[in-house]
Formats: C-alpha cells, sequence, structure tokens
C-alpha cells in the first residue's frame, strides 16, 4: 500500500503530517534519521539524555580501517631507468633502486629521478661578435643526470641553472670569435668551445649532470646584411671550387711528369748498362788479343790490318791506288771486278781468327824470320 493511499495515516516518508500542502520536507531531521541508523552498525547509540555515545568497538574498527589505507598507500614503485631519493621528514636517507618499494607514508618521502634518458635543452639568441657584428646563433645541450641527490639539493633547480651557465658559456665564446668563423669556417672550433666553457662554469656547483653533447644548429647573419653575407659565401665557394679544381690537375698531371722521368732514368741507366757491357767486350777482346800479339807481334798486325781494310773496302766500290816513286795513280773498278767473277772469302773475313788457322802459319812461316825468335811460328807447332 502507497504511502499517500487512503487508510495509510498520511505516513509520508519525509514527515511532512500535514499532507501534501504544507511544502517539502525537513532535509535536516532526514539526515538526522540516516546519521542514526548507520551510527547505530558502529555503536554511536543515544544515550538517556538524547545524546550519541561512540562505542570502543567502532573505534577500533575505524582505527583498524586507517591503518589498512595508511599501509596500502606506502607502496610504490620505481621505473628501471629512475633512482629514488628518500627524504624523512626532508632528511636525505638515501637512494632506492628501481622495484616495488615500501615507506610509511607521511614520515618518508621518494623522489624519482630518471637517469638514463638523455634530455636536450636548446638555447637561442642574438649576440655579438669580437669584431662587433651580431649574429643569430642556436645550439643545442643533450645531458644526463648522474646523481640524483646532487640534481636535486645541490642548487635551487639544475635545470634553469643550467640553461643559464649554457647561455653564458655561448655568449662567451661567440663574443671572442669573429663572424666569418661562427658562420663558415670555425663552427668546430666554437662548440667545441662552448662544451668546455659549459663544463667549466657546472663544474663548482657539482650539479650531478653529465653533458653528454653539444650541438650547433645554426648560425647566421641579420637580415640586414644577409645578401652580401650571401655573395661573400658564394666568393667563399668559388675559391674552393678553384683550389680542388687545381688540385686536381696537379694529381693529374704531376704522375705523367713523373713517369716521364722515371722512363728517362731507365733509359739511361740502359745505355749506361750498354756502354759498360759494350766497353768490357771490347776489353775482353784485346784480352784474348794479347797473348797472340806476345806470340807473334807481326802476324798479328797484319791480320788486324787486313781486317780492317776488308771493313773498309766492302763499304765502297773505287779504289785508288798511288804508287810510292810514280806519276801514275791506278784505278781499280772493284764493282766491275765483282761482277765479273765471284767474290773471293778471304780467312780475314770470318772475324779475328786464332793462331791456329792455317793461311796465317803458312804466310809467315819463311825462312826470313829473325834469328832467336821462340815463338810457335818459328817453330813451325801448331
Amino acid at each position: 500500500m502507497a504511502w499517500n493511499e487512503p487508510g495509510n495515516n498520511d505516513k509520508d516518508p519525509w514527515k511532512n503530517k500535514g499532507g501534501r500542502d504544507q511544502g517539502p520536507p525537513d532535509l535536516d531531521e532526514l539526515l538526522k534519521d540516516l546519521g542514526n541508523k548507520f551510527g547505530g552498525i558502529f555503536g554511536n547509540k543515544p544515550n538517556r539524555n538524547g545524546k550519541n555515545s561512540f562505542s570502543g568497538f567502532g573505534f577500533s574498527i575505524v582505527l583498524i580501517l586507517a591503518l589498512v589505507v595508511w599501509g596500502i598507500s606506502g607502496f610504490y614503485t620505481i621505473k628501471e631507468s629512475d633512482r629514488g631519493v628518500m627524504l624523512q621528514f626532508g632528511e636525505y636517507q638515501g637512494e632506492v633502486d628501481p622495484g616495488i618499494h615500501w615507506l610509511p607514508t607521511f614520515i618518508r618521502r621518494v623522489i624519482s629521478v630518471n637517469v638514463q634518458t638523455t634530455n636536450n635543452l636548446p638555447s637561442r639568441g642574438d649576440m655579438l661578435t669580437e669584431d662587433e657584428n651580431v649574429v643569430l646563433v642556436e645550439m643545442q645541450v643533450q645531458y644526463r643526470i648522474i646523481d640524483a641527490r646532487n640534481y636535486l639539493f645541490n642548487v635551487t633547480n639544475a635545470n634553469e641553472s643550467l640553461a643559464h651557465a649554457f647561455d653564458s658559456a655561448i655568449r662567451y665564446v661567440i663574443g671572442h670569435s669573429k663572424m666569418d668563423e661562427v658562420l663558415t669556417s670555425g663552427r668546430e672550433q666554437v662548440r667545441q668551445a662552448v662544451w668546455e666553457e659549459l663544463e667549466k662554469i657546472i663544474e663548482p656547483y657539482n650539479m650531478g649532470i653529465l653533458i653528454s653533447d653539444v650541438n650547433f644548429k645554426d648560425a647566421r647573419p641579420p637580415e640586414q646584411v644577409k645578401d652580401a653575407f650571401d655573395d661573400a659565401i658564394a666568393a667563399r665557394e668559388d675559391e674552393e671550387r678553384f683550389v680542388l679544381e687545381a688540385e686536381k690537375y696537379a694529381l693529374s698531371v704531376e704522375p705523367e711528369a713523373r713517369g716521364r722521368a722515371k722512363r728517362m732514368e731507365q733509359d739511361a741507366l740502359a745505355y749506361k748498362q750498354q756502354i759498360v757491357l759494350a766497353s768490357q767486350g771490347e776489353v775482353a777482346k784485346f784480352d784474348k788479343l794479347l797473348p797472340e800479339y806476345q806470340a807473334a807481334p807481326k802476324v798479328t798486325r797484319d791480320r788486324l790490318y787486313l781486317a780492317t781494310m776488308e771493313q773498309v773496302y766492302s763499304k765502297t766500290s773505287k779504289v785508288m791506288v798511288d804508287v810510292e816513286g810514280g806519276n801514275n795513280m791506278m784505278y781499280l773498278p772493284l764493282d766491275k771486278i765483282m761482277q765479273q767473277q765471284p767474290q773471293l772469302t778471304l780467312p780475314y773475313s770470318q772475324g779475328l781468327p786464332t793462331t791456329k788457322q792455317t793461311p796465317v802459319q803458312s804466310t809467315n812461316s819463311t825462312p826470313n824470320n829473325p834469328p832467336g825468335r821462340s815463338d810457335r811460328f818459328s817453330r813451325g807447332n801448331n
């Protein structure tokens, strides 16, 4: 039966005893009734005076629930790439390795710090060079945290401090460099100098940061002088191109010249060797003739003379003979004679004969030899 049906004695759940025409129910009374019902569960029942009394059993249950919640809230996890810094009432207690750990909540606190990821910190701005020119420089530093405690507590804000130190190092190096060095050929030197200067600045603070690299991303002149600077860059590139072409030409010509010089050197060595060998051959030939000449000087001289004359006359077809004491000169047409009869071969035409040749022996073995001659021709030995 519904509460608003006839015969239900107007049992309004909102305690609207006067009927539906007396306004909304009293919210305070409704909440009070609900509080009494749930309060009885924990022993919070009204006493004789109408006041609630909280029993010890209910307090124990609340305390146990609070302890359970407090204990569960103490579990935490440190990632593999992180290190945890533990604080007890704000005081450093040590570092925590990766894994699942527990700590008493509200007593200790752990701050997780990533020590493996490489962080990037950019810096960009207009800077004045040593030759009083303005350049727009953009660089980037890469760093990694190696000591979590120093990173958190040695300076107020390590990242902000590193940014200020990086900007200061860039401006110091750019201020001691010329514009051409920053924009063109000296970029690597500027990068190394900024790296070294940055490490010098942050070293006294012991920030727990390791600088892994410094990147020189961009450097350009102001827009007002960009056209002139582009012309200068083009001229410098042309100069480099001409130098490379000259080096290429030198590399192509030099090996050819070295080859020709080497060939001439080899020809000279070959000619030298040829002359030396020819001279040694002549010396060897005369060394062989010397014993023959010593044995029979006249025969050897005659033989050499005849061999020489044979070589001379073989190259001419006319011979003029002048007889001593006569007025007539005799003409010998050797070409006609050679056509009419076969050519006679003298024993001397076979080179320089040895002493064993029969014509030489028969010609010089005469009794007209001077007395006392002891060579083999006078004895008749072969």
